[in-house]
């Protein structure tokens, strides 16, 4: 391994089918207001609403509820939820949903006291978390993107069509129940399957040297694709949407990328779409993966030494002179087993509105290729 890295992660998970009976004894470190926040009810409808505000009545607890959080989380809401948990001051933010949920939570927890334009400052110029932080726990509902244990936090700008990211702090605690991930309708289940791949591809598919994180990221997509296959012959394999979420939450807490440069342009590349469509996030990333990965195959050299060795260690291939791009085309195989988007045109892209998609896209310059914006525009296009 090459790189030089600090790795800690201080979030604490409690997983399993009791894991909930965890939330009594977490919520006695914290104060007497919670914010309860989740998205557009589904969890009022599969009985975990009820479950969450029991377990808060019961601890003594005030709860502030902030529904209505979207799948691709606003600005705009987030001050929605920033004023009002300052208003109430409430001690603990409790995300109950799935990624998005989770994002919104952090972001409202470090938005809530901060006196500067919140937008410029985190997402635009990257600047400190320099103001009282509320802390944050989760209640995941659906697998996919790692918000659990991880400090990122993706909210968008209709105003300005714009999807971004900025790193605020890890949640103190998430609790993991694969058994309330059941009744997700499976073309978000499918959804947050592909984002788990993309979270471990983007990391894995990067650097030329012997790095043990690359081991691991073989041992988990493995995992990953066999469990998708049970998953979709019942949703309720509880097996298999035990070892999907436990996937996704190692996907991205920091572990696989410890060594490594990263490259992240799938994520820019499908969020620059979503920016526009507001389309579901694993949907985007299924769709530009194709023509960025055969991009990178036939402009580098080193890239396509790694997709040799995807080829060989994930779908299990032989060696042969097309080997880089027959392993993306059996991954495709199984993409479309899933009933992923394969192209941008399914998540309500444009041919016309492509060099709108380029500009929203930022460039990561950490990867086997730094492209051009019109490089950008030509891999969009062979998205359509």
């Amino acid at each position: 391994m090459q790189g030089n890295f600090t790795f800690q992660n201080p979030t604490r998970l409690h997983f399993g089918k009791e894991s909930l009976a965890k939330l009594s004894e977490e919520l006695q470190n914290y104060g007497p207001k919670v914010m309860l926040t989740y998205g557009g009810g589904s969890i009022k409808k599969n009985g975990i609403y009820d479950q969450v505000v029991a377990i808060l009545k019961a601890a003594g607890k005030t709860i502030v509820e902030e529904p209505g959080v979207m799948p691709n989380p606003t600005i705009d809401k987030v001050l929605e939820g920033a004023k009002l948990a300052k208003e109430e001051k409430v001690d603990l933010i409790l995300a109950v949903g799935g990624g998005s949920t989770c994002d919104y939570a952090k972001a409202v927890a470090g938005c809530a006291y901060q006196e500067k334009d919140v937008w410029q400052h985190y997402f635009h110029e990257f600047g400190a978390l320099d103001c009282q932080w509320i802390p944050v726990a989760c209640v995941l509902t659906m697998a996919g993107t790692g918000s659990e244990m991880d400090a990122c936090s993706v909210i968008s700008s209709h105003a300005e069509n714009r999807k971004m990211f900025y790193y605020f702090r890890n949640p103190d605690f998430s609790i993991l129940n694969p058994e309330f991930t059941f009744t997700v309708p499976q073309y978000q289940m499918v959804a947050g399957i592909y984002d788990i791949m993309s979270h471990i591809l983007e990391q894995y598919l990067s650097d030329t040297d012997d790095n043990t994180s690359d081991y691991i990221a073989e041992g988990l997509m493995p995992s990953l694709i066999v469990s998708s296959r049970k998953a979709m012959a019942n949703p309720q394999d509880y097996e298999a949407r035990s070892n999907i979420m436990w996937t996704a939450t190692w996907a991205l807490n920091g572990l696989t990328a410890c060594g490594k440069s990263t490259d992240w342009m799938v994520h820019m590349l499908g969020q620059a779409i979503a920016a526009y469509t507001d389309a579901t996030h694993g949907h985007t990333l299924s769709a530009v993966s194709g023509a960025y990965y055969r991009f990178l195959i036939n402009h580098s050299k080193d890239a396509m030494r790694k997709f040799e060795r995807l080829a060989k260690n994930v779908w299990d291939l032989n060696d042969d002179e097309n080997l880089a791009l027959n392993g993306l085309e059996t991954m495709e195989s199984w993409m479309r087993e899933l009933g992923l988007a394969m192209n941008i045109t399914d998540c309500g892209a444009k041919a016309e509105d492509l060099e709108n998609y380029a500009d929203a896209c930022p460039i990561n310059n950490s990867g086997y290729v730094t492209l051009t914006r019109q490089e950008v525009i030509d891999i969009l296009k062979a998205s359509l």
